[in-house]
């Protein structure tokens, strides 16, 4: 039996940097380098998954204007230890691949490890540039669905 080490699915962006215009607020992109990148698919179905994965609650609460008990449904709350589960969860998901990161201390070359895409997330810079290829990756399926419909 045959296992796959990491997933060969999403996009591959050159790496970026940006930074926050102090006057207006805005992020400036700069010019994407050559010589690191990263593979990042959309998050949507992970997160659709997770949804579907949760349960509902049900309550009926007390409608004064009908006077009548209406059913409700709802998400629980989940813990701060779920929500931070999840959102580590997504991000080791979204990026699939890392070439050309390096370690600022040490020199060596980043793996395509849960912890080092984690500690990426870590950093402002690099949480701006996986925020910018996820809007991205979500205006290319607009745009995909937009031509399918057409034809």
């Amino acid at each position: 039996m045959y296992f796959q080490k990491q997933s060969e699915e999403g996009e591959w962006f050159y790496f970026f940097g940006s930074s926050v215009d102090q006057k207006t607020g805005d992020v400036v992109y700069e010019e994407p380098v050559k010589h690191a990148r990263a593979r990042i698919r959309s998050m949507v179905p992970f997160l659709e998954e997770q949804l579907s994965k949760r349960k509902k609650a049900v309550e009926h609460v007390y409608n004064p204007k009908t006077r009548a008990m209406d059913r409700v449904t709802y998400y629980p709350d989940q813990t701060p230890e779920e929500i931070k589960q999840e959102r580590n969860d997504a991000y080791d998901y979204a990026i699939t691949g890392l070439e050309g990161f390096k370690n600022r201390d040490t020199g060596e070359i980043l793996d395509c490890s849960r912890e080092n895409k984690l500690d990426l997330m870590g950093n402002e810079v690099f949480n701006r540039y996986f925020a910018r290829c996820q809007q991205l990756l979500s205006a290319a399926g607009i745009t995909a669905e937009e031509e399918r419909e057409k034809n």
